[in-house]
């Protein structure tokens, strides 16, 4: 045994050793949070198991003695993973908490998983089906090996406080876990692992034994990489150490099984520092709702088949963001669907709409993997034209009423649909019975206007969460929350795919729902020109539906339940806006970026604020390209408030009307400000060259497509002139030296787009 790594932890607020097992159960549940080359981990099955006492009393080399080390004494049964006997999705939030004695006998004592075998893995998952009873035989058969020749691996296992404890106290924690590694073409290993953790919280201890094939296909420990982490008690000082088994037998591959030192030094790091953070997120597990194996593969898979994209993308937004995050939702979806196929028994791929689909790329990748679908957008992007035909994109705004209903649609999607997102589970819920949703919330919006914070002990964004939760129940969805895997802060979902109630109840839950939306803006239940309706919609008679999850490409939103004038008094639908105050974004949205500011006001800001930083510090030497001492004044740094303090009245009203006011401005004066953390300074481009080489290819591109396009500021304005020689400047000094901007470059088929034209109905 030895030792590889050892942390001294202050508790200063008391949390250990309850701290020590929430940070253990973020290890085993989320070991991506630590080794990034992991995709997470899968919980399969987990038993209570008593040591047997005369077996515990064996021998135990190079362990210390009690006097030495105190164990952690008795503490809280971990829930590193689901209890015994339910169904475990991985949420952080119960990791570590606390149960009472009577509660750790009852989870020692419950039914081993009995009714749902090998369900603490995540649903979908053909890899996790190992029944508990299979766990139980593989640890007593470990369990009587032990007895019988290892009397080392027993000593280490018990631990140093082995004989403190009374014998009935002797009980273990056994969790099956399979650690996924992420998959990608330089990964060399891409099978998933499985190992038992064992957790001994009065000994604070938790050991992770990897398992191994045998030549007849059956697991069994493997002797190699056994590690263990420890919680001790000396001196009145707590420290969390790293131990392992046999360090000769250590087999470190990078990924699963990093090199001690990582161990030692990376991982009990983290874990020092969780043991004692006193938080607990509000935020469920990532892909908590799906298979992480296959979202891996599936993701893999999609980033290599359109990574081209991020070279030919138009738009003024970041591509390597905006490819990669949608390439991330769509694995996520494919993945969510191909495991509802499985759970109805169907094989026809869903159909869905996005509203407010932006860019298009999301339904530019799912349309390519075989899911018929269309977007919609107030405002039509460069980047449609370069989909191909077998992307559906379509203009136009969309107002929630009776006539922008989707019956024949089996998904409504939202991604970042602003003003949008809190009726998409409203249109979803009244397009039809069988009309699902998913939703990526942003943008704080109400059902008119925008979201008003109604309670100080959260924060804004759980909220906002919270209450797109409570119409999606209120529609009569049972919503589920998940984490995406995407750079963004923006992440969590909301998915609803089933309803809380039978179809008979429909008229019932409508008028809920128009109750529920009346009540928000603060009016009268009753809409104007709407009554609450007393049966489900119907499709009319030109709309084409479906049973089997196919769309046909020639339906529109125009698909409406129809009505008849005795539907009307009899208090069925009417066609109407529901709710009148509801305005959907302009298709030409107003600049407010102090873009369409006048370019003489612009240069007059430039050039005194440029004054004001350069004024308050006296000329130093500095180095120039070609190495000769060059005395280039550089200016100060000053916050943006002692700026705004010295521009007068008028300058700064004008730039109060704009998004962003002073800030944007400097901001947009690209070339000769650079704004960090409230903070302007002058841009000095010797540093922003030498910095250059280090930027994405698509942010080089561009500004090599720009060089010599403009005139250079500090050429022009400044008093000691550019501090780069002009045939290193990116700008021309003086009009001489101007070249015209390259020609718009021929448009480029993104990969996967169809060339044949789809043909309207």
């Amino acid at each position: 045994m030895a030792e590889a790594g050892r942390a001294v932890v202050s508790d200063l607020g008391g949390l250990l050793p309850e701290g020590f097992w929430a940070a253990v159960a973020v290890w085993l549940e989320r070991p991506q949070v630590a080794n990034k080359r992991l995709c997470g981990a899968r919980l399969e099955a987990r038993r209570s198991a008593a040591l047997p006492w005369a077996e515990a009393r064996g021998p135990r080399p190079e362990a210390p003695s009690p006097e030495q080390e105190d164990g952690p004494g008795p503490g809280p049964r971990p829930l590193a993973g689901p209890a015994v006997g339910t169904v475990g999705r991985g949420h952080p939030e119960a990791g570590g908490r606390c149960q009472p004695e009577n509660a750790q006998k009852e989870v020692a004592s419950a039914p081993l998983l009995a009714e749902h075998p090998g369900e603490l893995g995540n649903a979908g998952d053909e890899e996790g089906d190992f029944p508990a009873a299979d766990l139980d035989l593989l640890w007593d058969d470990f369990s009587r090996s032990l007895a019988g020749g290892s009397p080392e691996l027993l000593a280490f296992l018990t631990g140093p406080g082995v004989g403190s404890q009374p014998e009935t106290q002797r009980e273990l924690d056994v969790v099956l876990r399979t650690v996924i590694p992420k998959t990608s073409p330089h990964c060399p290993l891409a099978a998933p692992r499985r190992e038992i953790v064992v957790q001994d919280v009065l000994n604070g201890t938790v050991t992770f034994l990897p398992l191994e094939e045998d030549e007849e296909g059956n697991l069994k420990i493997k002797m190699g990489n056994i590690y263990q982490i420890r919680l001790g008690h000396s001196r009145e000082e707590w420290f969390i150490s790293v131990l392992i088994f046999c360090p000769e037998r250590w087999h470190s591959d990078g990924i699963l099984y990093p090199k001690p030192t990582w161990l030692g030094e990376e991982l009990l790091a983290k874990l020092a520092r969780w043991s004692v953070e006193n938080k607990r997120s509000e935020f469920k597990s990532t892909l908590s709702l799906i298979s992480i194996v296959k979202y891996s593969k599936v993701y893999q898979e999609l980033k290599e088949k359109y990574k081209e994209m991020v070279k030919v993308w138009p738009e003024v937004t970041d591509p390597e963001k905006f490819v990669y995050e949608d390439v991330a939702i769509a694995a996520y979806l494919l993945i969510l669907w191909e495991e509802e196929r499985a759970e109805r028994g169907v094989t026809a791929k869903q159909s869905f709409v996005d509203l407010g689909c932006g860019n298009g790329l999301l339904v530019h990748i799912l349309s390519s993997e075989g899911h018929p679908g269309r977007g919609i957008d107030v405002r039509r992007r460069k980047i449609w034209d370069m989909y191909g035909s077998q992307t559906w994109l379509e203009e136009g705004a969309i107002t929630p009423n009776d006539k922008t209903l989707f019956p024949d649609v089996d998904w409504l999607i939202g991604n970042h649909s602003d003003e949008l997102t809190p009726w998409i589970p409203v249109i979803a819920a009244r397009s039809s019975y069988g009309c699902r949703f998913f939703v990526l919330p942003c943008c704080f919006f109400d059902f008119v206007g925008k979201y008003c914070r109604r309670q100080s002990k959260k924060t804004q964004y759980r909220e906002y969460l919270d209450f797109i939760k409570e119409v999606g129940f209120t529609c009569g969805f049972h919503v589920e929350e998940d984490c995406l895997r995407i750079p963004s802060t923006k992440r969590v979902c909301l998915v609803g795919k089933s309803r809380i109630y039978p179809p008979t109840e429909e008229a019932l839950i409508d008028a809920q729902r128009t109750q529920y939306i009346t009540s928000r803006r603060g009016c009268p239940v009753r809409l104007p020109g709407r009554k609450p309706s007393t049966s489900p919609p119907r499709i009319a008679a030109g709309c084409v539906g479906h049973c089997d999850g196919h769309r046909s490409p020639d339906i529109k939103a125009e698909c409406v339940p129809e009505t008849s004038p005795a539907q009307h008094a009899a208090g069925a639908q009417v066609e109407g806006p529901w709710l009148p105050e509801f305005h959907p974004r302009d298709k030409a949205e107003r600049v407010k970026n102090c873009a369409t500011l006048p370019r003489d006001f612009i240069d007059q800001v430039v050039l005194q604020v440029a004054n004001l930083l350069l004024g308050r510090k006296q000329l130093s030497p500095r180095s120039s390209q070609n190495g000769s001492s060059k005395t280039w004044n550089g200016g100060e740094s000053l916050s943006l408030a002692e700026v705004a303090s010295e521009l007068d009245k008028e300058t700064l009203r004008r730039l109060k009307r704009e998004c962003g006011g002073l800030q944007t401005l400097l901001r947009n004066s690209h070339q000769v400000f650079e704004v960090l953390n409230g903070r302007v300074h002058i841009r000095d481009w010797r540093e922003e060259k030498l910095q250059k080489k280090k930027q994405p290819e698509a942010k080089r591109r561009l500004f090599s497509e720009s060089f010599k396009t403009r005139l250079c500021w500090f050429f022009t304005h400044h008093p000691d002139g550019c501090a780069l020689p002009s045939d290193s400047c990116p700008f021309a000094h003086g009009p001489g030296e101007l070249r015209p901007s390259q020609a718009p470059k021929k448009k480029k088929r993104i990969p996967g787009a169809a060339c044949s034209p789809r043909v309207e109905a």
